[in-house]
């Protein structure tokens, strides 16, 4: 059969952008009212039963006279078939190449330069499970997976408004990868969402494969230790952090969405906060603080008291100190340390071996090694103490990112107390809090809120009847009511059987 040259030049046009791929499929027939067709598509991540009952069968059995490709399409699929009548018209190659990869089936005619693609794409992808990093004991158990849409229906079916934009983007010159900017329109600032598009502009890379590849490009100051973006991969997180007017980023492949702005404060509090009562939820945002500032100096004030101020402690406890000390021939900073990076060492390898071996490391790690290790004479039981008490605290950050970050200022703040003693903690402290001070995220300063009216759900959690205004720190254009919608009527509705 002799198909016209238009659809000849435009399947040898398709080939030389393709190359040699032997996964491409280029299917030629012809129609019962004889118009010679063909169909494109990659083998693999198009479903082969869509294309022959969807798109194949239709067209071999319409009986339509020769007609033109928009009749055609209209006849065959619009008015009879609806189960593809998602369809798209591409106009240009680089159109129809995009929807090629992307999963879809180019449908190409004789006489017609434009094209049809067919949207029939079938990935394998994880089932919505529980998250493996934000355990929880009350709340949600669902987390995101590496598919975008599925992602996207999470928060829709949390958050049923009208306000909820979505803007669809890509990354990687290669890769092509699909984002989503999600917002709630009317609570989240123009300006904020400009910003963030902005930036997201700019992008230029070969690929993108996870979020984190964007987070840089976020961030006021990258080279920072401390995040200024939040990462979550719970949707009821991404939606409680729409309802405050912040905006999530959504990355198709990758099951972490990224929240921005951020303040130093709401890395210090955990979705399960809001779902327990306001007391518990207190209590235990106090914990956190204890621990962070305990995993940031108790390495440091134990170097610093034994080596400067060993009289301020007890009599009978800077014996025993020195009694346990007294075998060790290291000094206290060197021993410190040693502690310190074998416990990073055994951390990094409980996350790389296999799971079933993770435990078994850990115990190991923790026990035999520690054990040893003071049975020696290399390390003193009390620095042991004091580097598991260290690392247990720096568990109860709830954002794994500002635990990371805080790990890694306990090194020079421990050198500075081998160095000047509680003089250098002070120093280290000083000059953190002074860059926190400096730093932003998307313009919002890190340790805002500032306003001790706001300190109602940082340092304390009050119940939810006393928490009737948005957050005000990210300048909300409606931060008036969390109960009220946009008109200021009440939200509340009964539903009727």
């Amino acid at each position: 059969m002799t198909h016209n040259v238009i659809l000849h030049e435009k399947l040898a046009l398709i080939q030389e952008q393709l190359g040699k791929s032997t996964d491409v499929v280029y299917h030629c027939f012809t129609t019962w009212s004889g118009q010679p067709c063909a169909l494109v598509y990659i083998e693999g991540i198009v479903s082969r039963e869509g294309v022959q009952r969807y798109v194949l069968e239709p067209l071999i059995r319409s009986h339509e006279r020769k007609q033109s490709f928009h009749d055609l399409l209209e006849n065959v699929f619009l008015k009879k078939h609806l189960a593809v009548a998602g369809y798209r018209i591409c106009h240009d190659i680089g159109n129809a190449l995009q929807e090629l990869l992307d999963g879809s089936v180019l449908l190409l005619m004789d006489q017609e330069v434009t094209m049809a693609s067919f949207p029939l794409g079938k990935y394998e992808m994880r089932q919505v499970n529980e998250s493996t990093n934000e355990n929880v004991i009350r709340g949600p158990k669902e987390a995101f997976v590496e598919d975008l849409k599925t992602n996207i229906s999470l928060l829709r079916r949390k958050i049923k408004s009208e306000k909820l934009t979505v803007d669809m983007l890509r990354f990687g010159e290669f890769t092509h990868t699909k984002a989503s900017v999600l917002y709630l329109n009317g609570v989240c600032e123009e300006q904020l969402v400009h910003e963030v598009k902005e930036r997201l502009g700019k992008i230029e890379l070969d690929g993108v494969l996870d979020s984190g590849y964007l987070e840089a490009f976020l961030e006021d100051e990258p080279m920072s230790p401390f995040p200024q973006l939040e990462n979550s991969e719970r949707p009821d997180v991404a939606a409680a952090s729409l309802l405050e007017g912040r905006i999530v980023i959504l990355l198709d492949g990758s099951p972490v969405c990224l929240i921005a702005p951020v303040t130093f404060f709401m890395l210090m509090q955990a979705a399960e906060d809001y779902y327990q009562r306001a007391m518990v939820g207190t209590w235990v945002r106090w914990i956190r603080f204890f621990s962070i500032l305990l995993s940031l100096t108790l390495p440091s004030l134990y170097v610093a008291i034994t080596t400067f101020h060993a009289e301020v402690l007890p009599t009978n406890l800077m014996l025993t100190i020195a009694a346990a000390r007294d075998i060790v021939p290291f000094p206290a900073l060197l021993e410190a340390l040693m502690m310190e990076l074998t416990f990073e060492v055994l951390r990094e390898a409980s996350v790389r071996i296999p799971k079933p071996l993770g435990q078994a490391i850990s115990i190991l790690g923790a026990l035999v090694i520690g054990t040893a290790a003071v049975q020696a004479g290399i390390v003193s039981a009390p620095m042991v103490i004091v580097v598991s008490l260290t690392g247990i605290t720096s568990y109860v950050v709830p954002h794994n990112n500002l635990g990371t970050s805080i790990r890694l200022l306990r090194f020079p703040v421990l050198i500075m107390a081998s160095a000047f003693g509680v003089f250098g903690i002070m120093i280290c402290f000083v000059l953190i809090i002074l860059h926190l001070c400096t730093l932003r995220s998307l313009g919002t300063p890190y340790l805002t809120p500032l306003n001790w009216s706001e300190w109602k759900d940082v340092f304390v959690r009050v119940p939810w009847t006393m928490m009737k205004n948005r957050p005000s720190l990210f300048g909300t254009a409606h931060n008036k009511s969390r109960t009220e919608d946009l008109t200021g009527t009440h939200k509340f509705k009964e539903e009727k059987p």
